[in-house]
């Protein structure tokens, strides 16, 4: 199989299981699209509902066989995402090329709402990339950067010269400090 056509585009082989018949096959919705719309391939009877806070395996109905050198990404949909929570839970799911089974995704419930999936409902979207494989070299030492080890949101905040300092914390008084024997007496003065 050659990864790409004349076109320029991976070709990408998919094989419909039973309870995906009828339903479209993914496309891009738009000339600039990057990923395909991926639909779930649920009984028409049997809707899913996902609790807040749930999470289920939405089946699609498609085995994928994939260029070697390539993979796809499950990916969330901007709009389930901002108007109802639903989301990928292992975003990007990841399809490698020599998978053969079912393409599933694993949608989560963050919203506030239980979130009902019908048969057919656009639920994720699908990116094909070429992978790039690397071979691992182990070393004694790796080479020194000016960011180091810093992660985590190390490079995330710039320096704000207009901030205000934050402000000092005040000492709390001690146990035996007049101040708090004062308080003690003034309470008791009062009862």
């Amino acid at each position: 199989m050659t990864k790409a056509g004349t076109s320029g585009r991976a070709k990408v082989r998919v094989a419909r299981l039973p309870h995906g018949e009828g339903l479209p096959l993914p496309s891009h919705q738009s000339k600039g699209a990057a990923g395909f719309d991926l639909v779930a391939a649920l009984d028409t009877q049997h809707p899913l509902t996902l609790a807040p806070g749930a999470r289920a395996l939405v089946p699609t109905g498609l085995v994928l066989e994939l260029p070697a050198g390539y993979e796809a990404q499950v990916r969330p949909r901007s709009g389930l995402a901002l108007n109802y929570g639903i989301t990928v839970l292992n975003s990007p799911g990841t399809i490698d090329s020599d998978y053969r089974g079912e393409v599933g995704v694993v949608l989560a419930n963050l919203g506030h709402a239980p979130f009902e999936i019908r048969r057919g409902e656009r639920i994720a979207q699908l990116v094909v990339l070429p992978v790039t494989r690397a071979d691992l070299v182990e070393v004694t030492r790796v080479s020194e950067t000016q960011r180091g080890n810093g992660g985590f949101g190390s490079t995330g905040r710039a320096e704000r010269s207009t901030a205000k300092p934050a402000p000092k914390k005040k000492s709390m008084p001690s146990k035996s400090s007049p101040a708090k024997t004062r308080s003690r007496a003034g309470r008791a003065a009062k009862r």
